[in-house]
């Protein structure tokens, strides 16, 4: 039971961390993104493509941290 019960941790510790460094990169996206457009309307276009490109590959890390969690509850 106790193996049981640090598989079911390690899955929220796995989860917890992997989601935590894309949601702060999300964040800093959109600031960023913000501040630009500020600056320069004219570049709407061109900066609200990079920004979900950008944030595309952020939620990808978070994406690979539940793969990981789920390997831990499924396989080990």
């Amino acid at each position: 039971m106790e193996i049981e019960a640090m598989r079911y941790l390690a899955m929220a510790i796995a989860i917890a961390v992997g989601g935590f460094g894309p949601a702060i990169g999300v964040g800093l996206i959109g600031k960023g993104a913000l501040e630009a457009l500020g600056r320069n309307p004219e570049a709407a276009g061109k900066i609200q493509w990079l920004a979900i490109l950008a944030i595309a590959f952020a939620e990808a890390i978070a994406i690979y941290a539940l793969v990981v969690a789920l390997i831990i509850g499924f396989v080990l």
